[in-house]
């Protein structure tokens, strides 16, 4: 099976840092985004209404490159994380992950027997459609697949330590406009409640061995996350980062003009 580069990258201690994609859903956004120099891509399914064939799509087209495909799923069920992995996708992102037995049910429906109950099939788009010791890929697509839980509400917050104790969790990721709205303080992310909730995230994953995820949506925030011991982080999105880009071009072009 092919090598997990960011799971690699952030079990030895590094950061790794990529992207969102929301909303261009297009054969080159992957190529475009590894260019740019993003180690990983995470396609998002649970906001965007994207179907498993645009998954496919994307995930396709960047298995070529030397971008990570990950995919955030709209639920943890077994039908999502199983299809999405069978088309591909080197890693899976559950949002909303609310108790340790979640998490167990998420590995479990992403990882092939002994350790879990993904269902067997070879010689398709996961493995290349190539041939091959199915033993051995079965043991490689249980250490390559990199698997991410999100802390996004209060519930989540309270059992994050139990959370982070569930083997085969590799991130614990920072939802920060859901977990801000749960904690009753929407978008306040400088506000106490959100900043101790940040600290409770990361301690669980320091005691656990678990990587902490975020998306900033700055530099500033980025490079402040980092200094919390942040690992993993998808800077911006797709639509985000192109409206920023066009208004900031048109907006200097503008002045010029006077």
């Amino acid at each position: 099976m092919k090598i997990n580069t960011v799971k690699q990258k952030i079990t030895s201690g590094g950061t790794s840092i990529g992207t969102f994609i929301f909303e261009f859903n297009t054969t080159g956004i992957a190529r475009l985004a590894s260019q740019a120099g993003a180690e990983f891509a995470i396609f998002d399914m649970e906001h965007t209404g994207w179907n498993a064939e645009t998954i496919r799509m994307l995930v396709a087209t960047s298995r070529s490159t030397a971008l990570v495909p990950l995919v955030r799923i709209p639920a943890t069920e077994y039908h999502f994380i199983a299809s999405v992995l069978d088309m591909g996708a080197m890693g899976i992102m559950i949002p909303m992950c609310d108790t340790a037995e979640q998490a167990r049910k998420f590995v479990y429906s992403a990882k092939y027997p002994p350790v879990g109950r993904r269902g067997a099939a070879f010689t398709i788009a996961h493995d290349d459609y190539i041939s091959g010791n199915i033993v051995e890929k079965m043991s490689s697509a249980n250490s390559e697949t990199l698997l991410i839980a999100q802390i996004e509400t209060m519930a989540g917050l309270e059992n994050v330590d139990a959370i982070a104790g569930v083997e085969g969790i590799d991130v614990l990721w920072i939802g920060q406009t859901d977990l801000s709205t749960s904690l009753g303080i929407p978008g306040q992310f400088d506000h106490p409640l959100f900043q101790d909730a940040v600290k409770k995230v990361v301690d669980a994953c320091k005691r656990h061995k678990k990587t902490p995820g975020f998306m900033p949506l700055s530099i500033p925030e980025g490079k402040k996350f980092i200094d919390h011991g942040f690992r993993m982080l998808a800077y911006g999105g797709d639509l985000w980062i192109y409206l920023a880009a066009l208004r900031d071009g048109i907006n200097t072009l503008r002045e010029h003009q006077g």
